[in-house]
């Protein structure tokens, strides 16, 4: 369970950039839209059970003409306008959304909020190593970037509150902006420059 920050030489093309605020808000937006299941539904008149026989001849009664008792008007009837089975996603310009997660990686480092550790290696998948190993960093939120898929790292957080292990491949602008600190393995952080690579 041994680590050492390191102190590397940040690419400004990918770290110092200006940060764009409204390409993180358009593309955060884009991405919880992207999460919504869709799946809200309500029953139009055509779609409520029953209602098939008109209720009382049309003229004659005194009341007001009805041809169904699942009129949207009458108690028990159907929705008018309500929701139905959608798809909300969308999906930016590939350049929109390189760009707001420079300027995401950007603010991060210009709040001094970026951590590079030469490696991260655990002998067992125990909450109580990953609690240590940010304790000694003092990190309390934190999203940790490892090069590949380790399921003693990822086994080690899953609990933490305020913590998430990603691979550098699934870096994306809302957990960086969710989470207070990034930390990085130096092999993370390589294959970060070569993907963010202009």
């Amino acid at each position: 369970m041994e680590f050492q920050v390191i102190h590397p030489q940040l690419k400004d093309e990918i770290f110092g950039v200006k940060p764009r605020s409204h390409l993180l808000h358009q593309v955060v937006a884009m991405q919880l839209n992207n999460r919504r299941a869709g799946t809200a539904a309500t029953k139009t008149r055509g779609l409520v059970r029953g209602g098939g026989k008109k209720p009382w001849r049309q003229k004659g009664t005194g009341r007001a003409r009805a041809g169904s008792i699942r009129s949207p008007l009458w108690v028990g009837g159907g929705t008018t306008f309500g929701p139905q089975p959608r798809d909300y996603s969308y999906r930016l310009p590939k350049q929109a959304r390189r760009e707001a997660l420079l300027s995401a990686l950007s603010l991060k480092n210009r709040d001094g909020k970026i951590i590079v550790l030469d490696k991260l290696e655990l002998t067992e998948a125990k909450t109580k190593f990953m609690r240590k190993i940010l304790g000694d960093l003092e990190v309390k939120s934190a999203l940790i970037v490892i090069p590949q898929s380790d399921e003693k790292v990822e086994r080690s957080a899953r609990n933490l509150p305020g913590v998430k292990v990603l691979r550098a491949e699934g870096l994306n602008v809302y957990d960086l902006l969710r989470y207070e600190h990034l930390i990085l393995t130096q092999r993370a952080l390589t294959l970060l420059e070569e993907r963010l690579a202009a």
